[in-house]
């Protein structure tokens, strides 16, 4: 196991210090950020690389770039690291009281203020991994924001380091944090250029170890149906209500298999999200997810087959089919770049972790990056039970998740 020299972490008062600001994004807005109050973080984080003396770079966006040079003579590829700011809208971000629980044994965690909120083994069997580790929750009416202020915290960990440690060897490295992505934004504002980096890895994962360099890739698609009105008083073999088609369209997918409630793993879906309209036109919109790029077509094949066959049944009617693309498997590009993994998963090998590559049932801003021309796969951030008042992280997984960060830019500094 490869030996750093003895560092004075500061990634656990980083991350309480992160997770006291509301930074929670807003989906209904139209701004960019959606929410100003993520640019306080953005604000903090300028203000510690000042003092680190860590040039870098801000947008109207709230993004940092940061860069650290060199401190080897060989030439090397720019690594960048990337962590995200906000907080989901899923659960509330206004007032997050941390709570640092020391030594933990193994026993079930009562948040004070909502004693009804318990985080048991029993739930989450990852804590009994974590005996004699400090646990840090928040206090049971607010969710933690581990996602991704753990990722934040190791990552500025990780600079601090290598400033503060010279004996550290790297070729040039970047970290990016961004605004928005838990509503889907994350790389929105992106400026490629300005990273100026060869390939990176976000720090968005979960329990230690984790890996990821594989998700879904998705399709978004609408169905319009434009029925034939009439009065329904009057409306005997007249009236094909649209309201009805799409039901009926709904109703015909398939009941136990290709839907969120029925798969899991490596298995794709077709989901449909919302019905709206009434009786001479409605839409029915739909998200297709697979790890095969290819199955898309062939689940928006299905939908038009199914809505074909339903029509059959109301002959004065017709349809619209629309399919978009929304993001795709970062694997598609990560298989033409395997020394981007590998030194991520020999990384871990060499610091005492145990690699435990995955799959993510969903995107991620490293796909948009990959696909982007910049692979990024994810590695673990030690976030747990994220978008919820039973949040939690360890703050052991967190300071290994900068061992990692650390022994990749030696690595490829070799």
């Amino acid at each position: 196991m490869h030996k750093f020299p003895d560092m004075q972490y500061t990634v656990k008062e980083r991350f309480l210090q992160d997770v006291a600001l509301d930074t929670q994004a807003d989906p209904v807005s139209q701004t960019f950020p959606s929410s100003e109050k993520q640019k306080e973080l953005t604000r903090l984080l300028c203000s510690e690389l000042d003092q680190m003396g860590i040039r870098y770079q801000t947008n109207d966006a709230g993004y940092i770039y940061a860069y650290l040079p060199a401190n080897v003579d060989k030439s090397a590829p720019k690594v960048f690291f990337c962590a995200h700011l906000d907080t989901a809208p899923d659960c509330s971000g206004t007032d997050v009281k941390p709570i640092v629980h020391t030594n933990y044994q193994g026993q079930s965690i009562v948040l004070p203020d909502d004693s009804s909120v318990v985080i048991t083994p029993e739930a989450y069997p990852a804590l009994m991994n974590k005996l004699g580790h400090e646990i840090i929750t928040a206090s049971g009416l607010t969710l933690l924001g581990s996602d991704d202020k753990s990722g934040v915290a190791i990552i500025m960990d990780s600079l601090y380091q290598l400033v503060m440690n010279p004996a550290l060897p790297h070729g040039e490295v970047r970290a990016l944090f961004t605004t928005d992505e838990e509503i889907g934004k994350g790389v929105a504002k992106v400026d490629l250029k300005l990273l100026d980096a060869d390939f990176g890895y976000t720090l968005d994962s979960g329990d230690l170890g984790c890996f990821e360099d594989e998700n879904f890739s998705a399709n978004a698609c609408t169905v319009t149906l434009h029925g034939v009105s009439a009065h329904p008083g009057y409306a005997k073999d007249k009236m094909e209500n649209a309201i009805k088609i799409a039901s009926e369209i709904v109703a015909s997918l398939p009941k136990l298999s290709l839907s969120p409630e029925t798969t899991d793993g490596m298995e794709g879906f077709i989901h449909p999200t919302k019905i709206e309209g009434g009786l001479e036109k409605a839409t029915i919109q739909f998200i297709l997810r697979d790890f095969q790029t290819e199955k898309l077509e062939e689940y928006g094949n299905l939908i038009k087959e199914k809505t074909e066959e339903v029509l059959l049944h109301y002959p004065n009617s017709r349809y619209e089919f629309e399919m978009k693309a929304q993001y795709r498997n970062m694997k598609d590009v990560l298989n033409k770049h395997p020394h981007v993994s590998e030194t991520a998963i020999q990384a871990m090998k060499n610091v005492g972790v145990k690699p435990v590559q995955g799959s993510i049932r969903g995107g991620t801003d490293g796909s948009v990056l990959s696909h982007m021309g910049l692979p990024c796969p994810n590695l673990f951030a030690g976030e747990q039970a994220i978008h919820s008042k039973y949040e939690w992280v360890s703050v052991q997984d967190m300071q290994k998740s900068v061992d990692t960060v650390i022994e990749i830019c030696r690595l490829i500094s070799l």
